[in-house]
């Protein structure tokens, strides 16, 4: 198969974008062109000569000498107007943008359709992860059971640290910072925000469910404290922030991102710091598992990269779940054993547990395991991004009729 010449339009030259001109650059057996790269900040210092940047998008979108179009802003609004427009005159897209994707996710694929143009996005949902790709290719066919992973680079990161370094949180998200794994503001990351919006877009790959963000449950680690990561530490578990996806019947599935408790024989036991990692269950080929970086700039390039390779082969997803429209229903009526830390019983009144099987209480610190249904969990949402509690999903296997 030939692949075609490609000649590039890029907008963003930030950490990814730069990662992907390295990457781009360090490929011996693929030569793409870089006509021009579009960025907003005119006083900034570029590392390459400025004859390479624009400050008018409509310089990319209108050359019709262009036909790939690699986005790699951070604002999903003006990713969405890029993409969009660029569709729209024919031309081919690659972005990066998980909450412009998962935004617009069916709207989007639809579009593909429409004009007739291939998006591609693996590096929105699992870094350097080929998990879109693999879900599309080899499990297109397979009766999938569940997903889950690690899929935030900064939360593991903040997460390794306290738990090998018995730091406070504050202090961890410093040093992420420091090393570039952590933004200015975190809040994307340590709110669960991003692991929600990468499960949104790897369950419409998985299952053919193109989910609304808003529906589905997520909750951080922005109150994990030092008491939880030392009871963690000694019952044998690590504490990850875990997306997971999975089946209750033929046609339905749950989602949520929490925080959970692995234990030393899981896969995600060892994967630390910056690196993510995917768990797959299927009927035929059984538990599966991918990991990699989830965080850095050469880590996204190479995700990016090989979307760009891809479509001068042609590449397109082809949605085999939605087309063959097995799943048709979303629930979030689904019982799961958490640990709930908290201080003021007034806000552990406010949730309602099917039944409990610890409790603990001093001065400093209470908590209670139970059973509880997630549906009370997202009827919380609001409430919890300002209580002082923390919540893990403890990983125990709970029966659900």
């Amino acid at each position: 198969m030939t692949h075609e010449k490609l000649k590039i339009g890029m907008f963003g030259y930030g950490c990814v974008g730069q990662g992907l001109h390295d990457v781009l650059n360090s490929s011996k057996g693929f030569k793409a062109n870089i006509v021009k790269i579009c960025v907003k900040d005119r006083t900034k210092k570029r590392r390459i000569p400025m004859t390479n940047f624009t400050f008018d998008k409509d310089e990319i979108l209108n050359d019709p000498s262009i036909n790939l179009v690699v986005e790699l802003i951070d604002d999903p609004d003006a990713a969405y107007d890029i993409v969009t427009t660029a569709m729209k005159k024919g031309k081919n897209v690659v972005t990066a943008n998980k909450v412009m994707v998962a935004k617009h996710f069916k709207e989007l694929v639809e579009m593909q359709d429409k004009y007739k143009v291939s998006l591609l996005y693996e590096a929105s949902a699992g870094a350097s992860i080929p998990i879109i790709r693999n879900l599309e290719e080899y499990y297109d066919n397979e009766l999938l059971y569940s997903l889950r992973g690690i899929l935030n680079g900064t939360t593991n990161y903040i997460l390794t640290l306290m738990h090998n370094n018995g730091i406070d949180y504050n202090i961890a998200l410093e040093e992420a910072r420091a090393k570039g794994f952590a933004e200015s503001d975190p809040t994307l990351d340590v709110g669960g925000w991003d692991a929600k919006y990468k499960l949104c877009i790897i369950t419409g790959h998985a299952y053919g469910l193109f989910l609304d963000p808003e529906e589905v449950f997520h909750y951080g680690i922005k109150t994990v404290s030092k008491f939880d990561m030392t009871y963690a530490r000694e019952k044998g578990f690590k504490i990850k922030l875990v997306p997971f996806v999975g089946k209750t019947s033929e046609d339905t599935i749950t989602s949520f991102v929490l925080p959970r408790f692995i234990s030393t024989d899981k896969y995600l036991f060892n994967v630390d710091y910056e690196y993510n990692g995917v768990i797959t269950e299927a009927a035929f080929a059984d538990k599966q598992f991918f990991s990699g970086k989830g965080a850095g700039g050469h880590a996204t390039g190479s995700a990016v990269l090989s979307d760009i390779s891809a479509n001068s082969y042609g590449y397109r997803y082809e949605y085999k779940k939605y087309q063959q429209g097995m799943v048709t229903n979303y629930t979030r009526d689904y019982k799961l054993e958490v640990y709930l830390r908290y201080n003021n019983e007034r806000d552990r009144d406010l949730f309602t547990f099917d039944e409990i099987s610890e409790f603990y209480s001093s001065r400093s610190y209470k908590y209670v395991i139970g059973i509880i249904n997630l549906q009370t969990l997202y009827a919380l949402r609001k409430e919890l991004q300002t209580m002082d509690v923390f919540l893990v999903d403890t990983g125990r296997k709970v029966i659900n009729k």
